[in-house]
């Protein structure tokens, strides 16, 4: 007999709760409404070493583990222990796999007694992975039921036994130590994380929200300190949408710039818009020090969709030179996009950092670009070229209903004929000229010889959404479909006494009505609130420079 989807999931969930050891159970973990945020909540759980070592920065940790002040295995296990205990909180974690990162770990401690010297810059730094990655001998059910005790839906092929997607190899080979799968949502298709295996991915911060998504349990994970480095993917914003909701940093790198090969995927073979990897952590250095070391091992020659791009330190260096030089910088301010208005905390969020940067001698000007509308309706026929097929083909393996989130899958949906995809293409190909020639004539108003070298965007109207009611992606949305490079900034936290509703808000349309009638400040309060800067394609080094620099400016 078959078993129902039902049990097939609650299997599961159970399987992962009983991969936890008993001594890092919580008796009897709060409700949302008896502890709202638990970012301090947790640490009554961990000893003074745990907490040392686990609020610790992913380059912090870096520093200690590659010089030997720190043992990985030390490490490691303080780590798993906050990532046990942040999934009882948050619903944040699809595959444990503790004891082989221990194992891992003490290797890499028997390297370092032996040899005095670190396998890379990653030795002994715990990384977590969206449940997109393929580790040996661990499953990926990317949030299906469908998937569970498969190799992506595929019964008896045995290559969750052995097979690695090509950035967990390079991980590997920089001493990361890889030690759980975090949460998605099924299709990956939605700014909310939610399946029917383990349920509704929370905000640590405050969980009447979102962790966002689809790297939601990454977003939730990370922003607890469950995990000092994660990596998720991104094709609408789902790298930095978890970054911004949990006040962390978050890198969408440009497409080609980081390898993807070998990774579970949603509408694989949709190549008008791609998926692409990229780090989040809670500093801006840590994103670096993972970029860099993933860029070490050459990717390029394992992933042919990889440009031959190292890291370039001299435009890193450049543009740092540029933030404290006379020479100053120039920004771009979306203050709005005119389709959506940001709600008052992201709105206030956007101006301090204008502000900080006008105040530090930097020029800010108004972004008066060509509409992001056309974009954004172009872009978004990638996702529905197949008509659905994909997806709902992975539910129908188990039977399972789709989230409400994802229900325009299992509308009447029509799939694309060669000539429409050709079509759509080449309107891409057009919109992305169209602003590339508009960023060109930006040199005429920055005033320092260049177009402008950043722009400063709202990530979402919101500081994050409330469950069922993220219904607008623009201001993620236009940077993948222009294949820009993008990283997210923390700024502030919502404050329900400053931050208050407008009074006589005069929408723009129902759907910027709905948007700011979700907003309320009580529910909101404490919120982390954040900004994403925004380069041209392919300027990583730069933009990491910019958003260590804002970070510093604003103090975060």
């Amino acid at each position: 007999m078959t078993a129902s989807w039902q049990s097939l999931a609650t299997q599961k969930r159970e399987a992962i709760l009983a991969a936890i050891p008993s001594e890092w159970r919580i008796p009897h973990p709060p409700s949302v409404e008896e502890q709202v945020d638990v970012t301090e909540y947790i640490k009554q759980f961990l000893s003074q070493e745990e907490l040392e070592v686990t609020e610790s920065s992913a380059d912090q940790i870096a520093v200690k583990t590659t010089t030997g002040q720190w043992s990985a295995e030390k490490v490691t296990r303080a780590f798993c222990h906050r990532a046990s205990l942040a999934h009882q909180l948050l619903h944040c974690l699809h595959e444990i796999f503790f004891d082989a990162a221990i194992e891992d770990a003490k290797r890499l401690d028997a390297h370092y007694a032996q040899h005095k010297s670190p396998i890379g810059p990653l030795h002994g730094v715990p990384v977590s992975l969206k449940d997109q990655f393929h580790v040996k001998g661990v499953e990926t059910s990317m949030g299906y039921v469908g998937w569970i005790g498969t190799f992506e839906g595929k019964k008896g092929t045995g290559k969750e036994k052995v097979f690695e997607s090509e950035m967990v190899r390079e991980l590997r080979n920089a001493g990361a130590v890889l030690y759980c799968k975090t949460s998605v949502p099924h299709t990956l298709m939605t700014g909310e994380t939610v399946n029917n295996i383990i349920g509704y991915t929370l905000n640590p911060k405050n969980r009447h929200l979102t962790s966002g998504g689809s790297s939601g349990g990454e977003g939730a994970l990370i922003g607890i300190r469950g995990s000092p480095l994660g990596f998720g993917t991104d094709i609408g914003g789902s790298i930095r949408i978890p970054a911004a909701f949990n006040g962390l940093y978050g890198l969408r790198p440009s497409t080609g710039r980081l390898p993807y090969e070998g990774m579970a995927n949603s509408m694989d073979g949709q190549n008008s818009i791609l998926s692409v990897v990229g780090p989040l952590a809670k500093s801006a250095a840590s994103l670096r020090l993972a970029t860099k070391a993933l860029l070490l091992q050459k990717p390029w020659l394992h992933d042919p969709l990889v440009h031959e791009v190292p890291w370039r330190e001299d435009q890193h260096e450049e543009m740092l030179r540029l933030t404290t030089s006379d020479e100053k910088l120039c920004f771009g301010l979306i203050a709005t996009d005119g389709i959506v208005n940001p709600t008052p905390p992201v709105r206030r969020a956007t101006n301090l950092v204008a502000e900080a940067l006008r105040s530090a001698g930097h020029t800010v000007i108004p972004w008066n670009s060509p509409s992001h509308k056309p974009i954004l309706d172009t872009g978004f026929k990638s996702w529905v070229f197949d008509g659905g097929k994909d997806v709902c083909s992975a539910f129908a393996l188990s039977g399972e209903p789709m989230a409400d989130q994802v229900s325009f899958y299992s509308s009447d949906l029509k799939e694309a004929t060669g000539s429409e995809i050709a079509a759509t293409n080449v309107e891409l190909r057009r919109l992305k000229k169209e602003y590339m020639d508009f960023w060109n004539s930006t040199v005429d108003a920055t005033g320092t010889g260049r177009p402008v070298d950043a722009v400063i965007c709202p990530l979402a109207p919101w500081p994050a959404a409330r469950e069922g009611k993220y219904k607008y992606y623009g201001y993620s949305t236009w940077v993948n479909a222009l294949d820009y490079t993008s990283v997210v900034v923390p700024v502030t936290n919502v404050d329900k006494s400053v931050d208050v509703k407008e009074e006589g808000y005069t929408p723009i349309d129902e759907a910027d009505k709905g948007v700011q009638d979700d907003y309320d400040p009580e529910i909101y309060d404490g919120a982390h609130v954040s900004v994403q800067i925004v380069g041209r394609k392919l300027q990583e080094e730069k933009m990491l420079a910019v958003a260590e620099y804002v970070g510093g400016l604003i103090g975060k």
